[in-house]
């Protein structure tokens, strides 16, 4: 049937629509050529339409392994051409297939290159994917989505002899796969519950991706900077907006984001370029950052913003992008690697004192 992208102001865009749900979100774009099943499964996109720029999804399907959640979080799927014939042996589903499994709408045949370009003109907006094309009410109250997308219980994976705690905010699967390849236990605690640490006494904690504003988990900020002051830290993506805020740092919302595969950030200890994956809305304000306390180790080349942080005195890292690099390239998985050298029995004694 006849569908439409409804935009705030007004713009609407047509295609075909594939699903009876009609609904609203907030509608961003995903520069990635591949990387879609993840796109589709990461709990970061919570609340969000997303806008695919590549003009063929679909086209080696899904399979059952590259799931970064049990279940897809967008609110919808906006692409030019959905491909329902895949080529790839491990697929099990269409992309259609498997949006019309969850009730996920679906609008094809959109001219996606005059979304972008409007998206990046004014900035992120709310919409509406819907069969009219207009819409009375737009305006979304998004409030704290983190808790849609964190677990309700506590659970553990792999067997490894240094034992991580990841607060789960929103938690991608490969997180927790990249921590466990790399010899470690990992018990995954939904933020809510972040005060279990003390219970579990792990050798380290990570800070995970999530959803929405930092800000709307402000009534956890001192849990947090308790737990990350007397544990090895990582913060990813939203983790690391986080640990910005603990310390006295702000954070502001981009017009429209970084989401794909292919930003290039520069760690500013070495000099070097990488290519990294991305999906956020907000970034550190490097004014904010007390210096006394925090140095910044990476930024974006494209457009300078706050890309990862280190203490000066605790063993505390972040970065904005994901170095478990799904969906993208795996230039900056050594992220993991660095941060578990921290993870030692001399920190552990410390941690649990």
């Amino acid at each position: 049937m006849e569908g439409y992208l409804v935009l705030e102001d007004g713009t609407s865009f047509s295609g075909e629509l594939d699903g009876n749900e009609n609904c609203t979100g907030e509608t961003v774009f995903f520069t990635g050529m591949t990387g879609y099943q993840e796109v589709l499964t990461d709990p970061s996109y919570t609340g969000q339409i997303i806008v695919f720029t590549y003009p063929l999804i679909g086209n080696y399907g899904i399979n059952e392994n590259d799931f970064e959640s049990k279940k897809p979080h967008i609110k919808a799927a906006v692409v030019y051409e959905a491909c329902e014939h895949f080529s790839h042996h491990e697929a099990v589903y269409s992309l259609k297939e498997y949006l019309n499994k969850w009730n996920i709408p679906l609008l094809s045949h959109v001219d996606t290159r005059a979304v972008v370009k409007k998206i990046r003109t004014k900035g992120t907006m709310s919409a509406a994917v819907t069969t009219s094309k207009t819409e009375a009410e737009l305006s979304l109250q998004l409030g704290n989505v983190a808790e849609q997308a964190s677990a309700q219980e506590i659970t553990t994976e792999g067997d490894g002899n240094r034992h991580i705690a990841l607060i789960d905010f929103g938690y991608k699967k490969s997180i927790a796969s990249a921590l466990v390849k790399r010899g470690c236990k990992v018990t995954v605690i939904p933020y809510q519950q972040m005060e279990a640490v003390y219970q579990i006494k792990p050798d380290g904690i990570v800070l995970s991706n999530g959803p929405g504003d930092p800000k709307a988990i402000k009534l956890y900020m001192d849990q947090i900077k308790n737990i990350i002051s007397r544990f090895p830290t990582l913060g990813i993506c939203l983790g690391h907006q986080l640990i910005a805020l603990a310390f006295g740092g702000n954070t502001y919302k981009l017009p429209f984001g970084h989401r794909g595969a292919n930003h290039p950030v520069i760690d500013r200890k070495t000099n070097q370029v990488f290519m990294t994956s991305q999906n956020h809305s907000y970034v550190v304000d490097e004014n904010s950052i007390n210096d006394q306390e925090l140095s910044i180790r990476f930024h974006h080349v494209n457009d300078t913003s706050v890309e990862g942080l280190s203490h000066k005195k605790l063993p505390v890292m972040s970065v904005q992008f994901h170095p478990e690099a799904h969906p993208g390239p795996a230039e900056s998985e050594w992220i993991f690697d660095d941060y578990l050298k921290n993870v030692t029995p001399a920190r552990r004694e410390i941690a649990h004192a």
